[in-house]
């Protein structure tokens, strides 16, 4: 039986097995996912429920507050935070690419081996466990 070229997923980008700054796993993702979504949708109740501002509100959550707070409500509230790969502030430009992607749903559910979703990979971030 041949070893795996790695042991966890992160371990190729020097994070820690589990943890603070080990991968955030796919529960506390999905987790965070409805939170941010249901605000969404709880918000899009004042106008009255249209799909369109549903993704709206829920793309201006993420653009508030991934540069701001390290992560959306949902990730915090999960204990997650959204990095560079050098562990560096996200920025402006890498939040505005990481949702544009996320809306499209697609880029989210193809991972690598490090569970890192292509909207992550394109933006040049990881989301790791606060």
């Amino acid at each position: 039986m041949t070893q795996s070229a790695q042991d966890y997923p992160g371990e190729r980008l020097g994070l820690p097995r589990e943890g603070s700054g080990s991968i955030g796993r796919l529960g506390r993702r999905v987790g965070a996912l409805f939170v941010d979504y249901g605000a969404a949708y709880l918000i899009s109740g004042f106008f009255a429920w249209d799909a369109l501002a549903i993704l709206a509100i829920f793309a201006a959550i993420q653009l508030v507050f991934l540069p701001t707070l390290q992560g959306s409500p949902g990730h915090r509230l999960f204990g997650l935070r959204l990095v560079r790969l050098d562990g560096a502030w996200v920025g402006l430009w890498r939040p505005i690419i990481r949702t544009a992607l996320l809306i499209v749903v697609i880029p989210a559910v193809i991972w690598d081996p490090d569970q890192r979703g292509l909207h992550d990979k394109a933006a040049g971030t990881v989301l790791v466990r606060a």
